[in-house]
């Protein structure tokens, strides 16, 4: 649990963030399902890294992410570039010019929104998946049939015993049937 201060409110924000700290003082966060979020209070810089593969699709996810902050203010538009380690996007995190308001807090603050904001699209993803695993492994009546509804043939389907499934042989067995039909 964490805790912040933003400015206006004049009052402590809870929010819930999968977050640890490095000995280095920087801020990782865990929450996002394909992104880890680090902040870095020293050098005023947010990056994030992919958890598991480098794709279109991460990069997405991270493109999103800055340009929330950005509409937010939270990150300068000229400083998102892409990391020294593959896959990393980074931005810096803009100076702030009321003394009043600390610029961790806030950021931290449209971090958490902006996880809550993608966790509706992620969740549909789970719940897609574990619905679709639901069908293949437990299907409805209608969906299956029991051992020996189907009744036997000694040909039966497109698989017929005998003939060699090569494309072009296939393609001369079915003129030769043609014609003996």
């Amino acid at each position: 649990m964490i805790s912040v201060q933003v400015h206006k409110q004049k009052e402590l924000i809870q929010i819930e963030l999968k977050a640890r700290k490095s000995l280095d003082g920087n801020i990782m966060i865990f929450d996002h399902q394909e992104i880890d979020i680090v902040i870095m209070p020293d050098k005023n810089k947010i990056m994030t890294f992919a958890k598991n593969d480098y794709s279109e699709a991460i990069y997405g996810v991270q493109n999103r992410l800055f340009d929330f902050l950005k509409r937010k203010g939270i990150v300068t538009y000229d400083s998102i570039r892409g990391g020294n380690v593959y896959g990393s996007l980074e931005g810096l995190i803009a100076e702030s010019k009321d003394e009043d308001i600390n610029a961790l807090d806030y950021t931290l603050y449209n971090v958490y929104k902006f996880l809550k904001e993608e966790k509706p699209y992620y969740d549909y993803i789970e719940d897609y998946e574990e619905m679709l695993d639901n069908y293949y492994t437990e299907p409805t009546d209608q969906d299956s049939t029991e051992l020996g509804e189907v009744p036997q043939a000694s040909e039966k389907g497109s698989i017929r015993p005998g003939y060699n499934y090569a494309p072009y042989w296939m393609s001369y067995m079915l003129e030769e049937e043609k014609k003996k039909k």
